[in-house]
């Protein structure tokens, strides 16, 4: 039982005391109940593939207003402020492309529109970690991404 503090000359009712922490205990259950329901809320943190960081990395080293930030759980590669490709917490890359060629490039290669909050994202492009194991192909969306970020006016 909780302290209770004791007014000069007034002595508690214990059957209200018992009746606050039955109601205490009740919310409480209610609660853990309704969280249980609730759809799962807990972030685990993936590391992004640092072998495949620095593969990006070795590609798009030579150039200008070069950045690296960590984002979308993953290591980003900006040009002038704009992310260009970065090597993804889920796998793969996610590029960022032109949003007119969205469409196109999903219908004529592997990759997939990105997903934030169930909403699919023109302009963002998924490509799983298959599709970029050999330089040639992790080069080609390098490359994808990087001629949009510098197309676009440094931040």
């Amino acid at each position: 039982m909780p302290d209770v503090v004791h007014l000069a000359g007034v002595e508690p009712r214990q059957d209200l005391l018992d009746q606050g922490l039955r109601s205490a205990q009740f919310v409480l259950s209610l609660i853990g109940r309704l969280d249980s329901l609730l759809p799962c809320r807990t972030i685990v943190a993936v590391p992004y593939d640092e072998d495949l960081a620095d593969r990006i990395r070795e590609l798009v080293g030579s150039e200008p207003r070069l950045t690296e930030q960590k984002m979308f759980g993953g290591l980003a590669f900006l040009i002038g402020g704009n992310m260009a490709i970065a090597a993804s917490g889920q796998g793969g890359v996610l590029v960022r492309v032109d949003p007119a060629q969205s469409d196109t490039l999903v219908a004529t290669t592997n990759a997939r529109l990105m997903e934030m909050r169930g909403r699919q994202m023109q302009g963002w492009l998924r490509v799983d970690p298959e599709d970029v194991r050999t330089k040639r192909r992790l080069a080609k969306w390098v490359e994808v991404g990087t001629a949009y970020a510098r197309s676009l006016p440094a931040k």
